[in-house]
């Protein structure tokens, strides 16, 4: 018996010793943790589980059978985070650079079906060389039985990404079909092709980092989103994102304990400035409303003009979506469109209640939009929101301007209560604009069309650049005092708590890819 049970800790010592000390030494030499580290810091003291600890692969060809190392580059199971139960894989980037192979890929798949049989978080910690190439299309059909899993499991439980070194070529589908990706800058890269491919091909000369480097990936493609300094701080952003969520889509996300009290915030009070043009930082308007350091963004540095994060109002978590005066005028635009989409789809499959501010001029016009499609990713937009059945309350600052209006969660496409301050303009467009077009002729005859037009202009803005008209019709619940927008924000979506929407049958509707 005790030769049997030292041979079991033989095997499991080196299994935890991955690909050698050596290897081990390089990886801290890059400033990155290994699989294990990562885990071990990731998830609660001592409830880590490890599955498939004396995996090997199967390949024969090219001296594989003399390279056996236990648990194949990837270490998988279960633990918890703050005592919620996830699921977790990390590839170990010491074992044949973390490439993917068919028994690697059979690690992850079964800590996937798993997740979603149980109800509980995907988390893969990605660092990996790509495809084993010794195995040919094996590896490339470990990689499709991973994709497949996480289409099944999309909406189902949140599935969250950590690129932690290199993720490249069909490696990079699994993190693209998650709901979140979180990057490390300096050491993690993510492109389909290689720079060397991409020299060959169009004769651009760029390095790893401006190809797929996290800095780009946050900023110009929205791939990842969010970027993190180091390992730690990734694993923690990790840590973070998860406390805003639910295990899985049968359950809402846990209320932290608050105690109400009177919830009036001042400082709301002066925030919108009195000249339409001017521009504010909606962000103060997000501080000023949500429960003190609460806020969690996501996707901070593309398509600034857009604001979307997780927070917490008196203890409930909230998804919140809100242009951005400050960038472009708080103006919708194809990624703009595309990142709040995203984020309000994300936060309808997990019953995360909806939270929208609007402070927005229009659709950006030019031919580079048009060109680029903003009819269809606009309406990306108006799906996802029309789609949405979590509670959904908006709260208009300033403009709302032409069909960006009805975009944005207006009550015509399902919001359950609309706000206004009293400095909301709603109207098809601004005041300006809007007389140029209506009073042309009287403007052309007047002996001073310059006066003429301001006369005008202040006669529209007196009608239509208020909430009071939409609030005669409806369309407006309330017009509020900005410094009771916490308060009635509060009491709205606890009345909200228990909503519920049968939505028409049919299989899935055909939103505007």
């Amino acid at each position: 018996m005790s030769t049997k049970i030292d041979k079991l800790n033989e095997r499991l010592a080196q299994a935890w010793l991955g690909g050698g000390q050596k290897r081990i030494d390089k990886q801290h030499h890059k400033k990155k943790l290994t699989a294990r580290e990562r885990i071990q810091y990731l998830l609660d003291e001592g409830s880590f589980e490890e599955m498939g600890i004396l995996v090997t692969h199967r390949t024969t060809d090219f001296g594989m059978d003399k390279q056996l190392y236990f648990g194949d580059g990837v270490v998988t199971g279960y633990g918890t985070i703050h005592g919620r139960l996830v699921y977790v894989y990390a590839q170990d980037f010491t074992v044949f650079g973390g490439a993917l192979s068919e028994t690697h890929a059979e690690k992850i798949c079964k800590i996937m079906d798993l997740a979603m049989n149980v109800g509980a978080p995907i988390i893969g910690l990605n660092d990996s060389g790509g495809a084993r190439i010794q195995e040919g299309v094996r590896s490339l059909g470990g990689y499709a039985d991973i994709f497949y899993r996480n289409v099944l499991a999309s909406g189902v439980v949140p599935q969250i990404s950590a690129i932690m070194g290199p993720c490249a070529g069909g490696a990079v589908y699994s993190p693209a079909i998650t709901d979140f990706t979180i990057m490390v800058e300096g050491t993690s890269y993510m492109f389909v092709t290689g720079p060397n491919v991409v020299k060959t091909v169009t004769n651009e000369e760029v390095t790893f980092e401006e190809l797929g480097g996290a800095s780009t990936h946050s900023s110009k493609s929205g791939v990842a989103h969010k970027s993190s300094t180091n390992d730690i701080e990734c694993l923690e952003d990790v840590k973070k994102l998860l406390s805003y969520l639910p295990q899985s889509n049968r359950e809402k996300p846990q209320n932290l304990p608050f105690e109400l009290q009177e919830e009036v915030r001042e400082v709301l009070e002066n925030l919108v400035p009195e000249s339409p043009n001017k521009p504010y930082d909606m962000h103060e308007v997000i501080q000023g409303i949500i429960d003190e350091e609460s806020f969690f963004e996501i996707h901070k540095d593309f398509a600034e003009n857009m604001i979307v994060g997780f927070a917490r109002l008196a203890g409930r978590s909230i998804g919140i979506v809100a242009n951005q005066p400050m960038f472009l005028a708080g103006v919708l635009d194809v990624h703009s469109s595309i990142k709040a989409a995203r984020f309000t789809r994300f936060c309808d499959s997990f019953n995360i209640p909806l939270l929208v501010l609007v402070d927005v001029p229009g659709f950006l016009p030019g031919t580079d939009q048009e060109w680029n499609g903003i009819i269809v990713h606009g309406a990306k937009l108006l799906y996802a929101f029309s789609e949405a059945t979590v509670p959904r309350v908006t709260v208009i600052t300033r403009k709302a301007y032409g069909g960006a209006y009805d975009v944005m969660n207006s009550k015509h496409i399902g919001a359950d209560f609309n706000y206004a301050w009293p400095t909301a303009e709603i109207a098809v467009m601004g005041a300006k604009g809007a007389s140029e077009i209506i009073f042309r002729k009287e403007i052309g005859e007047a002996e001073d069309p310059a006066r003429k037009l301001s006369e005008k202009e202040a006669e529209y803005a007196e009608k239509f650049a208020n909430p009071f008209r939409a609030a005669r019709r409806g369309f407006i619940d309330e017009i509020i005092l900005p410094k009771n927008t916490r308060r009635k924000l509060i009491k709205a979506f606890a009345m909200l708590e228990n909503k519920e929407v049968i939505p028409p049958k049919r299989k899935h509707g055909n939103i505007p890819l």
